[in-house]
């Protein structure tokens, strides 16, 4: 407990919050359905894609991160404050059905994970525990310690790091298929590489990620929204982008892993369709052996309970701030009763899905659908919000900075033109 209690409290670990816990519920099980679809479908060629998005993922949501330090309001306030309601409303609607879906398909993953790791009892019983675990965490923990176990929860997607190493890896091919695969442009790839690009470039982590950095400020007494404390300036945003380089990093890299573990097991013995992760776990099991198939369920489950109330909240902040209600984590369940009941319905909302007559790969693929479509107006609005002097002041984004955010819109316009031209 002492080694664990300063570990927590060492000034690194301190300085790694928001971006590290976005980064990580990026990971979530619906996205390691995705990634090792990728990695048993196309082996390393996939690869590429995870190299090509970081920066984009870094540009993206830094401006977020930046856009909550320094105005001290979440993405749907500021918004609301420069733009008409319609708009707002309507992203909002459509995070909120995409995240509830999300939500439905990463309890049920977690469910099916619990039964393949204990090999008795009823996935839906597992998934209805984990969904009230979650809903539970979040609602009745202070801000301080849940944060914390959020953050350590982070360590979860080490297992896929593990599942690597216990199987065999030609390295240098690796190296050479990450900087030149061998890739045809198929309907079925493209529609592939479309999938990885929205389930690496979230909506919902642009919500979460604007809305931690105003819990951070509420959380600490003596520090304010940057516009009203610039002194501050340097040192706080040199530590959202640590913050963020290592978040978005560790989810690329994790998910790097993922292709990786898939690709040279699954993949290379035949199984090239995966539809579930907790699929992929279970089809692991006679390839590479009880250890790697135990690390992958493990870690269908740690990230479950990361991405879920990660979801749940970033839905609750959008919609509490769309009309002016009160939210915060900080907050006690009767200060800020709209808040939570928001988190409660998306958590519970989820949980009834898995009990409802719908194909789970089919609400999967509208959920990245509703994903991919709403992050291209999401991400250009946080541009401009960006620019924005009136919210901004002082600290508008630098020319690089632009470069790289327009850049990333671009990229994910091209990705949401070759998802409808290959639907």
């Amino acid at each position: 407990m002492h080694l664990i209690r300063r570990l927590t409290d060492n000034a690194t670990l301190k300085a790694l919050g928001p971006g590290l816990i976005t980064g990580a519920a990026d990971d979530d099980p619906s996205g390691i359905a995705t990634y090792s679809q990728a990695g048993a479908q196309f082996g390393f060629n996939t690869l590429w894609t995870l190299v090509l998005t970081y920066p984009f993922m870094v540009g993206i949501q830094l401006v977020s991160a930046r856009i909550g330090r320094v105005t001290g309001h979440g993405l749907a306030t500021n918004i609301r404050r420069a733009y008409s309601p319609w708009l707002l409303y309507s992203i909002v609607l459509l995070l909120l059905v995409a995240n509830v879906i999300n939500i439905a398909a990463d309890i049920a993953a977690m469910g099916e994970a619990a039964r393949l790791v204990t090999g008795v009892g009823s996935a839906h019983l597992y998934s209805l525990g984990f969904g009230l675990l979650c809903l539970g965490l979040q609602v009745w923990l202070p801000y301080a310690t849940y944060v914390r176990y959020l953050k350590w929860l982070t360590l979860g997607l080490l297992a896929y790091v593990g599942t690597v190493f216990a199987v065999k890896l030609p390295w240098l091919e690796v190296l050479r298929k990450t900087v030149w695969p061998d890739f045809t442009f198929t309907r079925e790839s493209v529609a592939l590489i479309v999938a990885i690009f929205g389930t690496t470039i979230s909506p919902y982590l642009f919500f979460w990620q604007a809305s931690q950095e105003v819990e951070e400020i509420r959380a600490d007494g003596s520090t304010k929204a940057l516009r009203k404390q610039p002194e501050h300036a340097t040192g706080q945003l040199r530590r959202i982008k640590v913050d963020t380089f290592v978040g978005m990093g560790f989810s690329n890299l994790v998910a790097y892993f993922i292709i990786l573990t898939t690709a040279v097991t699954l993949g290379a013995h035949g199984v090239t369709t995966i539809e579930t992760s907790a699929q992929a776990a279970e089809a692991l099991r006679p390839v590479a052996g009880e250890f790697a198939f135990f690390l992958f369920a493990l870690g269908i489950i740690g990230t479950g309970m990361l991405a879920v109330p990660v979801l749940a909240g970033s839905a609750a902040y959008a919609v509490t701030e769309s009309f002016r209600w009160t939210n915060g984590l900080d907050l006690k369940v009767l200060e800020a009763q709209e808040f939570y009941g928001i988190i409660a319905l998306a958590t519970i909302g989820g949980m009834l899905l898995n009990f409802a007559p719908i194909d789970p790969i089919k609400a999967l693929m509208l959920s990245a659908q509703i994903n991919g479509v709403i992050a291209v107006p999401i991400m250009a609005v946080m541009m401009l919000l960006a620019h924005n002097k009136k919210l901004m002041g002082q600290f508008t984004l630098s020319r690089r900075h632009t470069i790289i955010g327009w850049l990333g819109v671009g990229v994910m316009l091209v990705a949401v033109v070759a998802m409808f031209a290959t639907m």
